[in-house]
């Protein structure tokens, strides 16, 4: 195979900032969009409500929430009420709350949301999501408080990239958005952890290791990358020309798969339950 060339420059690599806290592209800005790859696959056409979707980056919170159905499955018992509200809770810290202070850093997916209302949406989220927690260690166990405090700080500690960025990495990642929501849920049913929940944790965080492995490349493909071209020649002498397009399309098929793929068996785990 021939050498790819990827060129980078540190320009193309810093996140774009022309959107902070303006609830419109500007028109310069637009034109550029237009003709600029979309910072995820998932992304919608920048502006008013699309924005708001895109933040939500579907495919992955419905993939870190199977876990929390999985984990809920799992367990001896299925207490519904509980996994009602642990869903919820974890949609709040997770798909709002660390997505907001995700875009916040540094504008990742280029939306024009108010820089006021992704605060606002962060803080309120991540509030209500501490709240059901400390309903469920009110109703259930005061145990559940720790699992509480463990989570908010993740969803801070990793979005924020505080502490020098020490907790950003795939290991915390797989640990905080795999492993972490599965075994919440379960002790939430259980008010115990065993061995079911271990094997289930470990799934969840070599699948979340996956994840972040794929979803990196192609973050770097769309959003740093100003050019990729090569070809592959084959054992029979045919070449195959090579673009930006090309090494996306199969890693971010994967990604599409994956995501439906654990949503599909987080279901059909629930569904064995019921």
């Amino acid at each position: 195979m021939k050498t790819a060339r990827r060129l980078v420059t540190p320009a193309a690599s810093a996140r774009p900032d022309a959107l902070e806290g303006s609830p419109a592209l500007p028109a310069g800005r637009a034109e550029a969009a237009a003709t600029e790859p979309r910072p995820a696959f998932y992304a919608l056409e920048l502006g008013s409500w699309r924005d708001y979707v895109t933040l939500l980056h579907p495919p992955y919170t419905l993939w870190h929430l199977s876990y929390v159905v999985l984990g809920a499955a799992l367990a001896p018992a299925v207490h519904y009420d509980r996994l009602a509200a642990a869903l919820l809770a974890f949609f709040l810290a997770v798909g709002i709350a660390a997505h907001a202070l995700d875009e916040l850093n540094g504008r990742p997916l280029r939306t024009g949301i108010p820089s006021a209302a992704l605060w606002s949406l962060a803080a309120a989220s991540l509030a209500g999501a501490v709240g059901l927690g400390v309903l469920g260690a009110v109703l259930v166990s005061p145990w559940l408080l720790v699992f509480v405090a463990f989570g908010a700080f993740f969803v801070l500690a990793y979005n924020q990239e505080m502490f020098g960025g020490r907790f950003h990495s795939g290991f915390w990642f797989a640990l905080t958005w795999g492993a972490f929501p599965l075994l919440t849920a379960y002790w939430t049913m259980a008010e115990r952890l065993e061995p079911a929940a271990a094997a289930g944790a470990l799934a969840a965080f070599v699948l979340s290791l996956a994840q972040r492995g794929l979803s990196s490349h192609v973050r770097d493909l769309r959003r740093r990358a100003l050019d990729l071209r090569g070809a592959i020649t084959y054992a029979d002498g045919s070449e195959e020309q090579i673009d930006r397009r090309w090494a996306l399309a199969t890693d971010e098929r994967a990604l599409m798969l994956l995501a439906a793929a654990a949503v599909t068996l987080s279901a059909a785990a629930l569904l064995a339950r019921a």
